[in-house]
């Protein structure tokens, strides 16, 4: 009896406990993930056999609770478990934490920006992290900066005026802001030389341009179009600012606007953990898994800066929904409702008359498949046991019957 004791005592080795999760687990209840965490988890602590297999006992029994039972309506859940919430979200935009002057679309706004898949979000903005040559140094960091942060002429220009009796225009340079952008005068002479197809020349601060124009109108034009001529960073992005990471001690640039795969290219830039709110470019540069992951972090990132707990599984659900067919499609007539097989549940949905009016034109048939059409025919809907068909044998059972007899 106190050897059996001593013996549940004994802790269990890390072999062990491999051994005994590999045999507990071949069946494949458990996905591999939760399988390895569980490994990791158990060896970090100091158990007896007895506490192991209780452990594996109980996360077996939440394991099987957790998981959906065949037939759940799935969709109308993760919808109302989304929708409910939704309804305490803010209307607001707010300054992006720890940037001046910075505001990001946020609360029910956001939200429908990215179930809408929207192509051009309302504040794009991009996360840029440096690489460890740039990360902890400002100077390394400003200079990352100037090369993404977009830099046209009237940005180092503390004045551009036209002289109409010799027709030139004459741009009075900021030589402190030149220098800031971390630019010469004589680089953006031959930026507007080339970009604009002009005679320009430099004297002190002042660059001359002779357009070789005739008329004060054709001049103004000239101007207009050199004011707003780009010599430096991406055209997507007007602003880029630093911020300092008060954990990691790291600069981080912080941009408004957004062009992902320019901004990859930019030499300092660590492209493992770069980030942009833009979907489609995510999805442009990266490819649609990528885009899927994104959709859950922005949307589950919205909720949470709102206070609201919603299950990561209703918003994988509209991820996957989304992306399923290797494009982000928006959750709306335009997408994924828009595309639904059955014409009563397009009809259902949005612009009722048009589509049953095309249907009938084009004589489309409906399969009565889905949720929506088996409501509207009053038939039983193909959820929780409707969405089983039995089949009975009345041979087989005429046969039972007279055997027992």
């Amino acid at each position: 009896m106190a050897d059996a004791t001593k013996k549940d005592q004994k802790f269990v080795s890390e072999k062990t406990i491999d051994n005994t999760i590999e045999k507990f687990n071949a069946s494949g209840l458990f996905p591999p993930q939760l399988e390895e965490e569980l490994r990791e988890k158990l060896k970090e602590q100091k158990i007896t056999k007895r506490q192991l297999n209780a452990i594996l006992a109980e996360t077996e029994e939440r394991f099987k609770e957790a998981l959906v039972e065949p037939g759940e309506a799935v969709g109308v859940v993760a919808a109302q478990s989304i929708g409910e919430p939704g309804t305490q979200m803010t209307l607001k935009t707010f300054h992006f934490a720890g940037v001046a002057e910075f505001t990001v679309t946020q609360g029910l706004p956001r939200l429908i920006e990215i179930v809408d898949a929207r192509k051009n979000p309302s504040t794009p903005m991009t996360e840029v992290y440096l690489d460890e040559d740039h990360c902890k140094d400002v100077e390394m960091a400003k200079n990352v900066q100037r090369m993404i942060e977009l830099t046209r002429v009237e940005n180092i220009a503390s004045s551009i005026d036209k002289d109409l009796a010799t027709m030139t225009i004459i741009i009075e340079v900021d030589l402190d802001l030149l220098h800031d952008k971390g630019l010469d005068i004589e680089y953006v002479a031959e930026k507007i030389r080339k970009g604009r197809k002009v005679d320009a020349s430099v004297e002190g601060n002042l660059i001359i341009i002779d357009p070789k124009k005739e008329t004060i109108k054709d001049l103004q034009k000239v101007a207009t179009k050199i004011e707003q001529m780009p010599i430096k960073g991406i055209t997507d992005i007007k602003r880029a600012q630093i911020s300092k990471d008060p954990e990691s001690e790291e600069y981080v640039i912080y941009t408004e606007g957004t062009d992902f795969f320019k901004t990859l290219r930019i030499p300092g830039v660590d492209k493992t953990r770069i980030y942009t709110n833009h979907l489609y470019e995510i999805a442009y540069t990266l490819g649609i898994e990528a885009a899927r992951n994104a959709i859950i972090k922005e949307a589950l990132e919205v909720l949470k800066s709102q206070g609201l707990d919603v299950d990561v599984r209703h918003i994988t659900l509209v991820a996957d929904i989304m992306t399923a067919t290797g494009d982000v499609r928006q959750i709306g007539r335009h997408g994924i409702s828009g595309e639904k097989p059955s014409v009563l549940a397009r009809a259902a949905f949005e612009i009722t008359v048009r589509h049953l009016l095309e249907a009938s034109m084009q004589g489309e048939v409906d399969p009565l498949n889905g949720i929506t059409e088996n409501v509207i025919v009053g038939q039983v809907v193909p959820l929780g046991t409707g969405a089983i068909d039995l089949l009975m044998n009345p041979l087989k059972k005429d046969a039972k019957s007279q055997a027992k007899k």
